[in-house]
């Protein structure tokens, strides 16, 4: 898969040092559209951001399979036709993680759900989907510059990257 972008902190306005040891993790997550060419963010109503569904790929577990998982889990739907968007690399200092996500295509098989919100994060930032245009996304995510979440501003950046990625394909 293409590599978009390498985000690090600097690039996030953060001049925190490098840290001796990166923890390595992966994710997997996805610009899903609907019937009606929506597609679904959550909106981390507590923190004032937007997201891309997705997360953590866990050990043992395939890239695609982490993503179907994350899509049932975060925004309650199961997806089809998976294709490639591209990947970003994160370097976080502040918590000495590498993360690469790998970001993909899919389209919503079946009706929407309702999502499986997991204990933590997830629940504490106040998670909901929301369906949306896909320039509507770009434009929502662009407006956010102004957050002050050292992870949101991560989360804010790689997201727009791979929204704006899939709005240049004419998707």
């Amino acid at each position: 898969m293409k590599l978009l972008a390498t985000i690090r902190d600097i690039d996030i306005g953060s001049s925190t040092e490098p840290p001796s040891h990166y923890e390595e993790r992966g994710a997997s997550r996805a610009v899903i559209f609907d019937s009606q060419k929506n597609i679904a963010l959550l909106h981390a109503t507590k923190k004032n951001y937007h997201k891309l569904p997705g997360g953590g790929i866990e050990e043992g577990e395939g890239v695609e399979t982490a993503l179907r998982r994350e899509a049932l889990e975060e925004i309650g739907c199961y997806i089809q036709n998976i294709r490639e968007l591209g990947v970003i690399e994160e370097y976080r200092n502040r918590f000495s993680l590498h993360q690469i996500s790998h970001c993909f295509i899919a389209d919503l098989a079946g009706e929407k759900g309702a999502p499986d919100l997991q204990p933590g994060e997830e629940i504490e930032d106040g998670f909901e989907t929301i369906w949306m245009e896909l320039s509507t996304a770009v434009k929502t995510l662009a407006r956010e510059s102004d957050i002050t979440y050292y992870e949101g501003k991560f989360i804010q950046k790689r997201d727009l990257m791979f929204l704006e990625e899939a709005a240049a394909r004419n998707i």
